[in-house]
């Protein structure tokens, strides 16, 4: 009998060593991680950013946490996919271009494979690995074929559009020959009709959490649609913003310019950048047109108001199932705003729209409308920069980016210093506590390019990168290299290699001046630094006019 004791009472000290219990509330202690990303955000649409759109609940997680204001991404929302997911450059994770490359001298080479290579591996592959519950919904546009997808990226659960664009509403095409393809994990699937894509993920992701194991952190990774093209709202929404944009595009963008001024968001001495010389003045429209424009910008209002409603509803959810104090938050736009408008053009995708579509003013904002805001609005998206999404300019790579939550605890507020797309998989690693590999399966993969920002968010560094870090970027011709206040870039059409410009973006933050001449020893260095990059990331220059 005294022996049965002896060993019960040893089974009982051997199990309090190895308590599950205790190793439980230690995993439970690792952070979660809540990445959300908007599709063609604008830099000053948020309320936060000096914008007019009621944004409160994004505006409070910058308010209780840090407001980037010098962050860059690439000028298209695939290639910015893949360097968020890998922390690497997009040539390295196969997205040098997310166009075809079909007859070019860059068909069939490494850097353009269309989709997420195994010459990377993905945060959410590495975090999945080390105990994390992986979750993504919205749009993914880094692959089609079922190797390439979210479940066999590293995702357990995902709710995933793989076009880069779809109707909020329904299963109707937006492109020729290209009807929208969803995947519920490995599963084809189709969109909810009659749903609005904005509530869609938002409601996927919260039941997706809703059944986790509760013993392990969460990665979630949600890419809204939201307010990419077409702008569609919710019927309740149509008229919410209806006659604020009476005053036209030319007034809107001086008047977000001089409220980033106030707000210490640009510097003081920053001027606006002329009207792009293809944009019509506002004073020569007609009175219709004026219109019709009027409630074009509306529209797109209503979806970022829309946006910023369900991001409150996921940061409540949070707050009701007691995750919210244990998870980090960045909030970032993709691309810079956006200016297509495929509906008037002549050719191209121009015709099926027009088809398919009805744009009469009572119909816009529906789902059987096909509504862009186009350059004139997207212009003062991007104030106070130089155009805007597909460029190198400033307007299309320069967004919005906001980290907040418990393990933010540096001071609250703006934050200048220059971080990248890159920056972002690599902090969240050392968030969890994980280190990239050399080898993964079996296989040599490339070092992260990007550096992780955790320190700086800890406040226990004031900076980033070093003083001499160089950030390269190409894709599609579209190129651009930034070192310390120096910037060149390329928006050349037809491409042509030798046509960079040089801006020094402390005086110029609209790259009006291009100093490539009248500084010729600074724009060699820079010239030398990208031949550098460009080998590094294996770029293949474009030839002219393809």
């Amino acid at each position: 009998m005294q022996n049965k004791i002896r060993t019960i009472l040893l089974l009982l000290v051997f199990t309090s060593i190895n308590n599950p219990v205790k190793a439980q509330v230690k995993q439970n202690s690792r952070p979660n991680i809540l990445l959300i990303v908007a599709d063609d955000l604008g830099y000053t649409d948020l309320g936060c950013y000096g914008g007019d759109i009621k944004t409160p609940n994004i505006d409070l997680l910058a308010k209780r946490g840090l407001q980037f204001t010098n962050f860059h991404t690439a000028p298209l929302c695939a290639p910015t996919r893949s360097m968020i997911l890998s922390g690497n450059d997009n040539h390295v994770a196969g997205m040098g271009s997310m166009f075809s490359v079909i007859g070019t001298p860059r068909e069939g080479k490494e850097g353009y494979e269309h989709h997420l290579t195994d010459r990377i591996v993905t945060v959410a592959q590495l975090l999945k690995d080390n105990g994390y519950q992986t979750f993504m919904a919205g749009k993914w546009h880094l692959g089609n074929e079922d190797a390439h997808l979210p479940f066999a990226k590293g995702f357990d659960k995902s709710f995933a559009l793989l076009n880069g664009g779809a109707n909020h509403f329904n299963n109707n095409q937006i492109f020729v020959n290209e009807p929208p393809q969803y995947r519920l994990d490995n599963q084809v699937t189709l969109f909810p009709e009659g749903s609005f894509s904005t509530d869609v993920y938002t409601d996927k992701i919260i039941s997706f959490i809703k059944n986790e194991e509760k013993d392990k952190p969460f990665f979630v990774y949600l890419t809204y649609t939201a307010p990419h093209w077409p702008l569609q709202v919710p019927p309740d929404y149509i008229n919410k913003y209806k006659g604020q944009y009476d005053i036209g595009y030319d007034s809107l963008r001086v008047i977000r310019f001089n409220r980033q001024k106030s707000m210490g968001i640009i510097p003081a001495n920053a001027t606006l950048p002329p009207r792009t010389t293809w944009i019509k003045p506002w004073e020569q429209l007609s009175a219709q047109e004026k219109r019709i424009e009027s409630k074009k910008m509306e529209l797109y209002a209503a979806m970022v108001d829309n946006l910023d409603k369900h991001v409150g509803e996921l940061i409540q959810f949070l707050k009701d199932s007691k995750h919210l104090d244990n998870t980090m938050i960045v909030f970032m736009s993709d691309n810079g705003a956006a200016a297509e408008d495929f509906y008037n053009l002549p050719g191209g995708y121009g015709p099926f729209l027009r088809e398919h579509y009805d744009n009469s003013y009572e119909n816009m904002g529906k789902a059987s409308s096909f509504v862009s805001y186009g350059p004139q609005w997207a212009q003062a998206g991007a104030a106070p920069f130089k155009l805007f999404k597909a460029y190198s300019t400033e307007g299309g790579v320069v967004t919005p980016l906001i980290v907040s939550g418990k393990y933010v605890t540096r001071k609250s507020g703006l934050q200048n210093l220059f971080i990248n797309v890159m920056d972002i998989a690599p902090t969240f690693l050392e968030l969890a506590g994980i280190k990239y590999p050399d080898i993964y399966n079996s296989k040599k993969i490339a070092p992260m390019l990007g550096e992780s920002g955790l320190s700086f968010i800890r406040g226990k560094s004031n900076t980033i990168h070093h003083d001499d870090y160089v950030y390269g970027l190409e894709h599609d011709g579209k190129s651009l290299l930034i070192k310390g206040n120096w910037k060149i870039t390329n928006i050349s059409e037809p491409f042509d290699e030798t046509a960079f410009a040089l801006y020094n973006l402390t005086e110029d933050l609209g790259e009006s001046n291009d100093l490539s001449r009248t500084n010729p020893k600074k724009f060699n260095e820079m010239m030398k630094e990208w031949e550098i990059f460009k080998k590094k990331v294996g770029v293949i220059p474009k030839e002219k006019g393809k």
